[in-house]
């Protein structure tokens, strides 16, 4: 399933490319991992520490609603962009990736988030395609930017580099 999802998502992801330049991606990197063994979401995994937000339950909460807005097909390309690490920079790999019949079966099923900074957490996912687990145990992460908890840029990046080809989405 896992290849089925790389295979409907890759050319999409692949095709897109950002003439701006995208928004230059910093040092944090993101591998989507798989693995056959699933995992239950745990309901509250923050807890307070000197490495995350001040408030890290209201955090975790909004870290899982943008991380599902953010693969969910329902949603407009700019609702998208606000919810995606230097969203507004790159309007057609979103494009690509929200703008393919097959993209537009995909959903993201957040199981764990854990803080690393006050302005960054590590967040454990599954992408599911057409409500089939297609992706589980994936690895990402969230940062904060602008008051808002988004899905960092090095995450899809990492997504379109599974596709083969990252070269030609410029913005990763």
């Amino acid at each position: 399933m896992t290849a089925a999802l790389l295979l409907l998502l890759g050319p999409a992801l692949a095709a897109c490319s950002d003439d701006d330049g995208g928004g230059g991606s910093d040092a944090r990197t993101s591998t989507p991992s798989a693995s056959t063994a699933t995992t239950e979401p745990t309901e509250t995994s923050a807890e307070p520490s000197g490495d995350g937000p001040a408030d890290p339950v209201a955090a975790e909460k909004e870290i899982r609603q943008n991380w599902v807005k953010f693969f969910d097909p329902a949603v407009s390309l700019d609702d998208k962009k606000a919810v995606l690490e230097n969203g507004d920079q790159l309007g057609l790999l979103l494009q690509a990736f929200s703008g393919d019949q097959r993209g537009g079966q995909v959903e993201a099923k957040v199981d764990d988030v854990k803080f690393t900074s006050p302005t960054a957490a590590n967040v454990n996912y599954a992408l599911l395609l057409d409500g089939a687990t297609a992706l589980p145990n994936a690895s990402g992460t969230a940062v904060e930017q602008g008051g808002t908890w988004k899905v960092s840029l090095s995450t899809l990046c990492a997504l379109v580099g599974l596709s083969g080809d990252a070269t030609a989405a410029p913005g990763c």
